[in-house]
């Protein structure tokens, strides 16, 4: 297994959980406001390569840390795109730990499978914008009928699960959000997440904007219409 990086410790990214954070190398989307585009792009995870963090390592570090924590969290980059990552999760449950996967919803047999084998305890997929627009903000390697079977999937799972967005002004129009309100018509779960232009993936996305506390707030407030719970983080 590929770990590109490790977050010791947060309180934050598992909810109601102390946790750590396993980081994953490489992506298949280009979202341009990604802000760890070290985890994302070929050559940067290149320069990168020498400091990445032996499997054996991360286990001896759960083996002498982990009663301290709950779960893990794997995220990436996708994790999904690792032909390990079933085993690696394996490895953590063996632990008695929790896991929860981040990931962007294109490989929905991924998640399928780790489903069905009872390895994972919460899942996180990015919504990243209305489907007919995903492909122009991420890549064409979005695929709509991946994108929606990973949401139905995970809705149906039975696990605990968040659909999260980050919120973009410039992207996430009103007729966006109109859109995105109808695909996720019924769902459990919404976070939304203020977009930081600080380091982006694109430079582009640098002179691009947040939205307001007030105006995520009635944005908010337009998916409660549609989703059970909506937070803002």
């Amino acid at each position: 297994m590929l770990i590109s990086g490790i977050q010791p410790f947060t309180v934050l990214d598992y909810p109601e959980k102390v946790s750590c954070i396993v980081f994953t190398p490489g992506c298949n989307f280009r979202c341009g406001y990604c802000h760890n585009p070290e985890f994302v792009l070929p050559e940067k995870i290149a320069a990168l390569r020498s400091n990445f963090i032996a499997e054996e390592a991360f286990f001896n570090f759960l083996d002498q840390r982990g009663e301290l924590l709950d779960g893990v969290v794997v995220t990436g980059g996708e994790p999904t795109l690792m032909p390990d990552l079933e085993n690696f999760i394996k490895k953590i449950k063996s632990r008695g730990l929790l896991v929860k996967l981040d990931s962007n919803g294109n490989r929905p047999g991924v998640l399928r499978r780790l489903i069905e084998n009872k390895l994972l305890d919460y899942i996180a997929m990015d919504i990243k914008t209305s489907m007919p627009r995903y492909q122009s903000l991420v890549g064409k390697l979005a695929s709509e009928n991946q994108l929606v079977e990973s949401m139905r999937i995970i809705h149906e799972s039975g696990l605990p699960y968040e659909f999260r967005t980050t919120l973009v002004k410039e992207v996430h129009t009103p007729n966006v959000i109109e859109e995105m309100c109808d695909l996720l018509k019924g769902k459990k779960m919404l976070y939304l997440q203020g977009f930081r232009p600080e380091t982006t993936l694109s430079p582009a996305f640098e002179t691009y904007s947040s939205f307001t506390a007030e105006e995520t707030e009635a944005i908010a407030e337009k998916f409660r219409k549609f989703v059970d719970k909506v937070y803002i983080r």
